[in-house]
Formats: C-alpha cells, sequence, structure tokens
C-alpha cells in the first residue's frame, strides 16, 4: 500500500508531455489514492496514446486537457525551452501546474511564472522532489540536530561524460537552455537550500569542454551534436547562514572518486547521499573520530525500488505532485513550491552570469527551507498519508 484511504475524492491530474521522463512519473503517482490522473497529451498525440493506452487514462489535446474541469493539477513534462510557455498556459486555465525542473530557462520567465500564478490564484510546484527522500531527510535531521555542529563549508560534485551517452534523442540537453547547471544542478542546490537554507552570492567559471558530440545509442547513434552552452562549471555558493559550499558540474568528465555531496561543520562531517536520487545512507565523523552510518529506518522513500545502471536506487518520481495535492487540501505550503524553485534557478542563472562577468553575483530572492518529512514510528503503516506529509486529510 502506498497511499491511504481519504474521504476527500482524489485530485485530478493532467499530464501534458510523454517523453523520456513521464513513465517514472506515472509509475510513482499511481496508487496513492489522493490523486487520478485523468488525461495526458503530446504534440506528438501517437506519444500521448501510448501511454495512455498503457497506464488507462485518456489521450487527448492539450485544449481538451487545460479545459477538463476535473483536472486540477497539469503537470508540465516538456523539454526545458517549452516549460515557460506551456505553464503560462496551464495557469491561464486557472489550472495549478507542477513543472519539471528547471521551471524555466530564464530566470525572467521563471519570476514572470511565479507573478502571473499569484494573480490567478493557483499554484507553482517545481521538480526536484528528491530531497523528499529518506536519505535527504536523515540528512536534514543531523544537521537540525546539531550532530556536526554548524556548517561553514562543503562540496557538491555532479560529474559524468554527458546525457547523449544513453537518452534516445539528446540534442536539446546541449542546446539554449540546458547543459549541466541546468539539467542536473537543480537536484544539487534544492538538496542544499533544503539543508542550508538560501544563497546571499554566487561565483563560478563555465568551459564548454567539447565542440560537439555524438548521439551514443538508438536511431540517432552517431549523429553529431553541435554544443551551445558551457559543459563544466566551477563555483562557489555562500548561504546566508554563512556556509561557502563549492560546487562542480560537469559532463566532461569519464571518472572521478569525488562523493555527491559533503558538508563540513564545527564539529565534524556529514556526507550525504547522492541528490538525484531519494535513498542512500548518510554517514558522519566527530572532530576525529570514525565514520558512523545513519539510521534511516522510519525515513519513507529510502528503499531501493528501481534500477538505474548495474544499480538498484530509490526513486519514487512524483511525490512533489502528492505533496502539493494533500498541501491543496489541507491549505499549506507545498514543499516542492514556487519560492523554492525560483531561488535554485535564480542561483544557477547567477553562476552562469558570474562566469560571463567574471564577478559575483547577488541572489535576490529567497525562500524558506522546505518542512521536513514526517519520521514514522515503529508500528505506523509505512504508506499512510497523513503520517508521511503531516496531518493533511
Amino acid at each position: 500500500m502506498t497511499g491511504q484511504p481519504t474521504t476527500n475524492p482524489p485530485i485530478g491530474i493532467g499530464i501534458i508531455g510523454c517523453g523520456n521522463v513521464c513513465e517514472a512519473y506515472v509509475r510513482g503517482m499511481a496508487s496513492w489514492l489522493s490523486v487520478r490522473i485523468a488525461a495526458c497529451a503530446d504534440q506528438r498525440h501517437d506519444a500521448a496514446a501510448a501511454m495512455a493506452s498503457k497506464h488507462g487514462f485518456a489521450a487527448v489535446s492539450v485544449d481538451s486537457l487545460l479545459a477538463d474541469p476535473e483536472v486540477r493539477i497539469v503537470l508540465n513534462l516538456t523539454v526545458p525551452t517549452a516549460h515557460a510557455e506551456v505553464s503560462r498556459a496551464i495557469i491561464s486555465a486557472g489550472k495549478h501546474v507542477y513543472s519539471e525542473k528547471p521551471m524555466a530557462t530564464s530566470f525572467a520567465d521563471a519570476l514572470a511564472l511565479v507573478e502571473a500564478a499569484a494573480a490567478r490564484g493557483v499554484r507553482i510546484g517545481c521538480a526536484p522532489d528528491t530531497f523528499m527522500g529518506g536519505g535527504h531527510q536523515a540528512s536534514r535531521q543531523l544537521i537540525d540536530s546539531g550532530q556536526i555542529g554548524r556548517i561553514v563549508g562543503g562540496a557538491a560534485t555532479m560529474v559524468s561524460p554527458g546525457m547523449e551517452r544513453w537518452h534516445p534523442n539528446p540534442a536539446f540537453f546541449f542546446q539554449r537552455g540546458g547543459g549541466p547547471a541546468l539539467d542536473m544542478g537543480p537536484y544539487y542546490i534544492t538538496q542544499l537550500v533544503n539543508l542550508l537554507g538560501p544563497v546571499r552570492r554566487v561565483a563560478a567559471i563555465a568551459t564548454r569542454g567539447f565542440a560537439a558530440r555524438a548521439v551514443g545509442s538508438g536511431p540517432l547513434a552517431g549523429t553529431r551534436i553541435d554544443v551551445e552552452v558551457p559543459t563544466s562549471l566551477n563555483g562557489a555558493l555562500e548561504f546566508v547562514s554563512g556556509a561557502n559550499v563549492a560546487v562542480t558540474l560537469s559532463w566532461d568528465v569519464w571518472k572521478t572518486t569525488r562523493l555527491p555531496l559533503e558538508l563540513y561543520g564545527e564539529n565534524g562531517t556529514l556526507r550525504c547521499p547522492d541528490p538525484d536520487y531519494f535513498g542512500g545512507v548518510p554517514s558522519f565523523s566527530g572532530r576525529d573520530g570514525p565514520w558512523i552510518d545513519a539510521d534511516i529506518s522510519g525515513w519513507k522513500f529510502a528503499s531501493e525500488n528501481a534500477v538505474a545502471g548495474e544499480r538498484r536506487v530509490a526513486n519514487y518520481r512524483g511525490i512533489g505532485v502528492i505533496d502539493m495535492a494533500a498541501a491543496i487540501a489541507a491549505g499549506r505550503i507545498h514543499r516542492a513550491n514556487q519560492a523554492l524553485g525560483l531561488h535554485v534557478l535564480e542561483v544557477l542563472d547567477g553562476l552562469h552570469q558570474a562566469s560571463e562577468c567574471g564577478k559575483a553575483i547577488a541572489i535576490g530572492t529567497s525562500c524558506e527551507r522546505p518542512l521536513p518529512l514526517v519520521r514514522q514510528s515503529p508500528g505506523a503503516e509505512i504508506g499512510d498519508t497523513s503520517v508521511c506529509f503531516g496531518p493533511v486529510f
């Protein structure tokens, strides 16, 4: 059981964009009783029809989906360069929108979306929701409990050879609106904000490792991709809390021994799991002590339920939508909210600006750290939504 029974009718969900990531969202939401996927749409109707046929909901046009009174939240799973335009249409239709990351490919477009949503009285949610995973919530608790003292520094690292090795149609990753910062950066920056709070200013140097790439698999294998964006970025984030964290985001690295995320406190060090997934076991040490694995028992969204390459991982994409639906029902703020998504995008936009101008960039937005999830006590129903997200139904 994943979702608990509720006296409220399920909130209707519509999906625009039936590409590579859609399947993970549909699987992640399938057994939650608080939501119901009503319909999907895609500019390639055959893609929408295939998704609908496989999972038992309707394939319709975008206009029909936006006009459907049963659809209250629309998932925007289009390519990044279409996020702003599609989200504007969803907001204009009076629907709440939950967007794949980033909210838009420019901070200005994202800010306009937030203002439009406020004027229309609807919400924006924005991926990633991985920070709600058990491994990351356990990391948050270790920090909040003062286990390693005040955080003074850290290092976040996301490096790989590039998306073209596995993605069937990867050209957009290397065009305007793409690159490792906008594509993978949201996972790392969102988790850092979840752990440490908002960012005050950033500095960076970004470079382009290769002028062209070649598609590595699928029908387009061998196709040349001209690279239009930086593919390696080294940056520094100063948080309002005073923490100073180095960030490396690159698609120009074949192998590495660096950890995804380390935080350095006054009294010890915390090693955090990969922010791209939900699970993993954080570990910490005192000033001179051994590494100790954290206790992640009781944290939901931690168990390995999927395969990525040759390893098993925890993949619960879609719980941000579930939390958003629960928050609408309860009248509280959802965790993957517009203020968080906007702040993260300004930080990433600021890193690129800092690289171009050679100066530190002040971050003008702020946000609250998302509410932590509730750790479940022994004997609690593991799928109890009210226990997991709080008393929402």
